[in-house]
């Protein structure tokens, strides 16, 4: 009996830490919009290093709130191989089963871009970042592939999540063609994530305030390099070879989430 009233408190607890973290990432996005990014633009004139900045920011802001999520009981993390990232112009590609992902992959990332939704442009809480950041929309056609193959030639690390959105409740990976792409045209290795969240939370469809009974356990693996070369042959055009790679991809991760489940 007293060991249900105490999982019950903190479960009470985990939900109102929950709400909390929301709230301060909701205000700290705010804050950085309203007052960090314009100072941070009155006072680098320079446009690459003023971006290379408010990247450093953001890393550092994703970071203390990783770090408030963990020490108020939301959720627990390890990451494996977390030494693969410490270089520069690497196309990371990961699985997406919550809300947060990007988040932990931006806190670990040095000189990290991402590719980012047309509304977050706008939203009153992210576009401050966006813009500032320089990150890369997916709403330009054509040149979105060419924007993300001079990101990387420019020395910066591409997070993707192939699939273009959160996994969805039945945990069928699906990928998009698009990450496939960028390695080909770009000739550029993959560095794959794997992300794995026990129990569920924070996944397609759900709410902030549907946490789990018990806390939540992040496991984040970085794998090694996929070597591009072996799909890239002159006998194939680009096009195959990208449908070849996100075959083999959407394999690769499907196996090896089966496998930690």
């Amino acid at each position: 009996m007293f060991e249900r009233a105490l999982e019950r408190v903190f479960y009470f607890w985990r939900l109102l830490a929950t709400g909390t973290c929301f709230a301060v990432f909701g205000f700290g996005g705010l804050f950085l919009f309203v007052f960090v990014f314009p100072v941070l633009h009155l006072l680098v004139w320079n446009k690459k290093r003023r971006i290379s900045y408010a990247k450093t920011v953001i890393r550092l802001a994703f970071q203390c709130f990783i770090g408030l999520m963990h020490g108020t009981g939301v959720l627990r993390f390890e990451v494996i191989g977390r030494e693969r990232l410490n270089r520069h112009g690497l196309l990371i590609l990961a699985n997406h089963p919550t809300l947060i992902d990007t988040l932990f992959l931006m806190s670990f990332v040095q000189r990290a871009d991402c590719i980012v939704k047309a509304d977050l442009q706008t939203n009153l809480f992210t576009r401050g970042a966006v813009n500032a950041c320089g990150f890369i929309c997916n709403n330009h056609g054509t040149e979105f592939i060419n924007d993300c193959i001079k990101s990387l030639q420019y020395g910066n690390n591409l997070i993707v999540f192939p699939e273009g959105t959160r996994t969805p409740p039945n945990d069928q990976i699906r990928f998009k063609r698009g990450a496939a792409n960028i390695a080909v045209r770009a000739k550029c290795n993959v560095t794959p994530v794997l992300i794995t969240c026990r129990p569920k939370t924070l996944g397609k469809h759900e709410k902030w305030w549907q946490i789990p009974p018990v806390r939540v356990n992040f496991r984040i693996e970085v794998q090694e390099d996929i070597k591009v070369d072996q799909f890239i042959n002159e006998s194939v055009s680009e096009t195959i070879a990208a449908r070849h790679l996100t075959t083999y991809l959407q394999t690769y991760f499907s196996e090896r989430i089966q496998h930690h489940a």
